[in-house]
């Protein structure tokens, strides 16, 4: 089985239990089953989708120079489908066979806009919002509806005939939800960074080599994903500005779309950079290898190979040196195409300060206008303040003296009061000792013979001394 069968079948929606349906001629399905019909559509649909999505879809391998020999580097079909005889040999079920509804399924991606052929696509931008896209208006017979007319004469162009009879024809098809995924995901890679200005610019070569493998990590987009991709974020997307060869991101929506010829010469100096630090690992690690070789050599007393092996080590060591010379000043020049356009930037604001700070100067007129403004506005201060005082003067006059009086006869009866409070405690405490000496007298008389009189006084001099106490608490 393919890689691309073993992965759908994998998928949750297409368990064994399902194939029978999912392979068999569901599309009669679309008027006396219709949610049958629906479900199966969207497993194939959503399968196929995902599968593309993780690279493995006409993938295939391809041989790229990159200055120091070939590498080889594997390329999917993440965002377009081809929908061809290759496709259903590699569905090819060894107990099921081919799915004899994929037609069907396509057709139906294609009318909800999931899916569209990339002619169409390429054409117009409406292939992805306009509802409807295979049908005419006749009302309003736009460039888009005349194409669409047209490209349904052709052969090959829709899948199927009618939607009673829908057969696979050969064509390419944008996947919508992928192309729109990688254009989200390559803009927040590249904007989320605060990259500089050189930052936004690329090659194309740089551009894939930064962003090929945007959805997966071990396949690159084909050309025609690639192709894909660049229309949707320049003329959909509004994402960059693109003229073929250069590609600019532009962080905002005021930002420039047109291609300049510094944009093309940072470029191109990115790019040389990039083939020339390839170059240098790649002489670096030949170098090593070098070294070794004479190592070897000399350890079997091979003297001539050894010889030749350090001739060409030094050889290499000159074009080393080459490269970092050139890739020196290559990275200097970069630097300075940045400094300069930072300047252009500053004076570009300073500029507009200065046009800024221009305006609101005439806006305010000369200094001697701005002192006659402060020297009436202290006037009117200072007119504020005099009536204050008028209102004031307007208001009781009260005489000091009076108050003066008023104050100290309160405090004389104050403390009249207080002397008089004083004098009722003391008569109090007076009384009481006057009660304590009768009291003690009748003691002292009612005492029988046999009894202490001392004792008596004794406790008349505690009840006195209690008294003190309770006088001085």
């Amino acid at each position: 089985m393919s890689e691309l069968l073993n992965f759908i079948l994998s998928q949750e929606s297409f368990r064994k239990n399902r194939l029978p349906s999912l392979y068999s001629d569901f599309s009669v399905q679309k008027k006396t089953n219709p949610d049958g019909y629906h479900v199966n559509v969207s497993a194939w649909e959503q399968a196929l989708t995902k599968a593309a999505r993780n690279g493995y879809i006409s993938s295939h391998t391809l041989s790229r120079s990159a200055g120091d020999g070939s590498t080889q580097q594997r390329k999917a079909n993440h965002l377009t489908l081809r929908a061809d005889e290759g496709l259903l040999r590699d569905l090819e079920s060894p107990e099921f066979g081919r799915p004899v509804a994929l037609g069907a399924v396509l057709e139906d991606a294609m009318w909800n806009r999931t899916m569209v052929p990339v002619q169409l696509y390429k054409a117009s931008a409406a292939s992805l919002r306009k509802p409807q896209w295979g049908l005419i208006d006749t009302t309003a017979l736009s460039p888009w509806n005349v194409m669409t007319w047209g490209l349904k004469q052709i052969r090959g162009v829709v899948v199927g005939s009618g939607p009673d009879a829908p057969r696979l024809q050969n064509q390419e098809l944008v996947l919508v939800g992928n192309l729109q995924e990688a254009g989200e995901k390559l803009v927040k890679q590249v904007l989320g960074a605060s990259p500089s200005k050189t930052d936004l610019i690329y090659s194309k070569e740089s551009f894939v080599e930064s962003f090929g493998t945007v959805l997966d990590d071990n396949s690159e987009l084909s050309d025609i994903d690639l192709d894909v991709l660049l229309l949707y974020l320049s003329r959909d997307k509004g994402a960059i500005a693109y003229d073929g060869k250069t590609i600019k991101f532009r962080p905002t929506n005021d930002s420039p779309r047109e291609i300049t010829e510094q944009d093309t010469a940072i470029a191109s100096i990115k790019s040389l950079t990039s083939t020339m630090t390839r170059q240098v690992e790649s002489l670096e690690k030949k170098i090593a290898e070098l070294n070794e070789t004479a190592k070897a050599a000399l350890s079997k007393k091979n003297r001539v190979s050894a010889l030749a092996a350090v001739r060409s080590k030094k050889l290499a060591e000159h074009n080393l040196q080459q490269r970092l010379d050139t890739l020196a000043q290559l990275e200097q020049t970069q630097l300075k195409i940045e400094q300069a356009s930072d300047q252009i930037e500053y004076v570009r604001v300073m500029e507009t300060s200065t046009g800024a700070l221009r305006g609101l100067n005439a806006q305010l007129g000369d200094v001697s206008r701005v002192e006659d403004v402060v020297y009436e506005l202290r006037e009117e201060m200072s007119k504020v303040d005099e009536i204050g005082n008028i209102i004031g003067e307007a208001g009781p006059q009260i005489d000091e003296g009076e108050i003066d009086d008023e104050l100290e006869e309160l405090e004389s009866q104050e403390r009249e009061a207080k002397e008089e409070q004083e004098a009722e405690k003391t008569r109090k405490q007076l009384a009481e000792l006057d009660n304590l000496g009768l009291e003690t007298k009748g003691a002292v008389r009612k005492a029988p013979l046999g009894q202490n009189v001392e004792s008596a006084l004794e406790d008349s001099i505690e009840k006195l001394s209690q008294m003190s106490v309770e006088e001085n608490a």
